[in-house]
């Protein structure tokens, strides 16, 4: 690390409570940019986690908006729900990072697809976090989604 750096502190239904605005990008296995993405997130807490509102506007002008309800199950470990994750969510915490692992309904070829994300979730100086999450079907790697957070 650059001198002077070091990990932030990172509590997850902390961070997610500031308005965030995240750039991404989908990388398919083949390393061709398949789709480009902005999304501004608002949490919001609850007595036992917090829900984030998501709000993705892609380089085709297609929107699209998610809710997350997200449960803090015990100390570092958190699930998520949302409409197109297949049961839960599992998340673990660790000092600035937050790692997520889900199957998830993704639309693709006109329908929705059982995927597997892989997501690692990382926070570094300045509120900026980093995402890189791997998508895959029955063991095949389809692609990367990558992503920038800020504070809004």
């Amino acid at each position: 690390m650059a001198d002077g750096a070091h990990i932030p502190d990172f509590l997850p239904e902390t961070y997610f409570l500031q308005p965030l605005t995240a750039f991404g990008v989908f990388v398919d296995r083949f390393g061709a940019i398949r789709r480009q993405f902005a999304v501004d997130i608002t949490g919001t807490a609850t007595d036992d986690g917090f829900i984030l509102d998501e709000a993705f506007l892609y380089d085709d002008g297609e929107r699209e908006t998610r809710q997350w309800v997200i449960t803090r199950v015990a100390d570092g470990r958190y699930q998520g729900r949302c409409d197109d994750v297949i049961g839960y969510a599992e998340g673990h915490h660790t000092d600035n990072m937050l790692r997520w692992r889900y199957r998830f309904r993704l639309a693709m070829f006109g329908r929705k697809v059982s995927v597997h994300f892989d997501d690692v979730m990382v926070v570094h100086q300045g509120g900026v976090m980093v995402n890189r999450a791997i998508v895959s079907k029955w063991g095949l790697k389809l692609g990367e989604v990558l992503l920038s957070f800020r504070p809004s």
